[in-house]
């Protein structure tokens, strides 16, 4: 069912959705959370699909935010609300609401969404693309116990990354994380398999992918151990290899969807590393709506401490080393490290900026960009 509302307030659509509710014979509403995606009228498409398809999981209302401030300023001085409701087998399991703010109407999204969202239930704010600097500041961004950004679909994807971990708030988090899921399953467990410990690690990937930088910051910040950033062909990540003294640890994926498992002293083994779709990431993210700590330390760990390619890693040293996930590879005694770190810095000339941390075109953020 299908409802277009045109120059309209937010309470006649709240009307039309108790309209619309009994007319199907569903009065009582049965949905989880209120996801809010903040886009534009090229992208929005998409982003509702995966949206869609996620509520099959969570079933939720969705309000799909398209600014539409004018390019005249004749037309950036009206303030007009269209909306289309989507109820039944076009919107999933939940509700869907397609806003278009127009003229000078778009600068005040957060009073229009306001009175749409469901009572006592969370609130999770998406931005597919241009996500603002601080999401936890933003107007809507406030309304959420959930932000989710994309580094991916930045002009800089390395540098977006940066700014999410100087911004970062209790809440926030990025699809480029929720990317490398199953890469952290992967290495964690390989490492409950062999209890060693690790001295270095080299992540693989292709240049300007956020997801790989955020994997190579996991395993620096849990483990404690320098590691080195390649910069490779692709698809996404594409191989993660960990010194174990006595052998290398190494999760090889070439194609985008099998990988290869070597352990020393056990079978090599292939393993399902597919790269997901944008809705199966919202789906994941969707699951916990609780803060995630271990994507703040390795957001906040900082990307210019990691090695680029053609340089020489450095382990930094963090003043309150944490374990690893899999209780391995502890960090090494800090006092003569940290001696012998200020005088190898000294007299050795600062390494060369990272090639992957270059301005980049413009990423897709949808599965094409995941890991």
């Amino acid at each position: 069912m299908n409802i277009d509302l045109t120059d309209t307030t937010s309470s006649q659509i709240n009307a039309s959705l108790v309209e619309a509710r009994r007319a199907a014979g569903s009065p009582a509403v049965g949905m989880v959370l209120t996801l809010v995606i903040v886009t534009d009228e090229g992208n929005h498409y998409d982003a509702l699909k995966a949206a869609s398809e996620a509520s099959k999981e969570h079933p939720s209302r969705i309000l799909v935010v398209v600014r539409r401030p004018g390019r005249s300023p004749r037309d950036r001085a009206k303030a007009r609300l269209d909306a289309e409701v989507r109820m039944g087998s076009d919107a999933g399991s939940g509700e869907i609401i397609l806003l278009r703010l127009h003229g000078e109407l778009a600068s005040h999204s957060y009073s229009v969404v306001l009175p749409l969202l469901l009572p006592d239930a969370p609130v999770v704010v998406w931005w597919p693309e241009d996500a603002p600097e601080h999401p936890s500041d933003d107007k809507l961004g406030t309304l959420a116990q959930r932000r989710i950004t994309d580094a991916a679909a930045t002009e800089d994807p390395v540098g977006a990354l940066a700014l999410r971990g100087e911004t970062y708030a209790p809440g926030d988090t990025d699809l480029s994380w929720t990317r490398i899921t199953p890469w952290r399953s992967i290495l964690a467990s390989s490492l409950d398999q062999k209890r060693t410990r690790i001295k270095s690690a080299v992540v693989e990937g292709e240049e300007y992918n956020p997801s790989t930088e955020l994997l190579a910051l996991w395993l620096a910040d849990r483990l404690a151990i320098p590691v080195e950033r390649r910069v490779t062909e692709g698809p996404g990540i594409t191989a993660v290899r960990m010194d174990a003294g006595d052998g290398e640890i190494c999760l090889d994926r070439a194609d985008g969807q099998l990988a290869e498992l070597a352990v020393p002293g056990q079978p090599d083994r292939h393993v399902a590393l597919h790269r997901r779709t944008t809705a199966e990431l919202i789906a994941e993210e969707l699951r916990r709506l609780d803060p995630d700590e271990a994507y703040a330390a390795a957001v906040r760990y900082g990307v210019n401490r990691l090695a680029g390619a053609g340089s020489s890693p450095s382990a930094p040293i963090p003043a309150d080393p944490a374990p690893a996930d899999s209780g391995t590879g502890a960090a090494e005694p800090a006092a003569k490290s940290a001696e012998a770190s200020e005088s190898s810095q000294a007299s050795a000339p600062a390494p060369k900026k990272a090639a992957a941390k270059k301005p980049a075109g413009k990423k897709s953020g949808g599965q094409g960009a995941g890991s």
